[in-house]
C-alpha cells in the first residue's frame, strides 16, 4: 500500500492537475487571487497560524531564532486545535493533497510546518 503525498505549493503557481485535493491554508485570502481561480479548493483557514502569531512573525526580522520560535508556537496552536487539521489528515489518507500558501519564502513558512505536522499525525493515526 502506498502512502498518499502531502505537498505544499504557492497559491500563485498553476493549480495541480493530477487529481490532488487542494487546501488553501492561509488565514487571509491571498492578494490578487480571484475566488473563481480557486474553485474546488477548500479554504482551511483555521489550520493557519492565529492572527496574533502571524503578525508577530511578520513583524520580526525572520532570523533563525524567530523561525524556531514561530515553529514552536504554531505547533502548540495546532496541538490545541484538532478540529482544524483533522480533516486534512483524513483527506491525505484517501489520496494526495496539496497545501496552498501565499508566503514568498518557500522554505520558512507555516505550510512547511503544517505539512510536517500532518505527516507525523498521519503516521500515528
Amino acid at each position: 500500500m502506498s502512502v498518499a503525498k502531502i505537498a505544499i505549493q504557492r497559491v500563485y503557481e498553476p493549480l495541480p492537475e493530477g487529481g490532488e485535493t487542494c487546501f488553501l491554508v492561509d488565514r487571509l485570502w491571498p492578494r490578487g487571487i480571484r475566488k473563481e481561480r480557486l474553485a474546488g479548493v477548500t479554504w482551511a483557514k483555521e489550520a493557519a497560524p492565529s492572527t496574533a502569531l502571524r503578525q508577530w512573525f511578520h513583524a520580526s526580522e525572520h532570523d533563525a531564532a524567530q523561525w524556531d520560535e514561530f515553529r514552536q508556537r504554531y505547533l502548540a496552536e495546532l496541538d490545541a486545535n484538532h478540529d482544524a487539521w483533522a480533516p486534512l489528515v483524513e483527506a491525505s489518507q484517501l489520496g494526495a493533497i496539496v497545501l496552498l500558501y501565499g508566503a514568498q519564502n518557500t522554505e520558512q513558512n507555516h505550510a512547511v510546518v503544517l505539512r510536517d505536522f500532518l505527516l507525523k499525525k498521519r503516521r500515528h493515526a
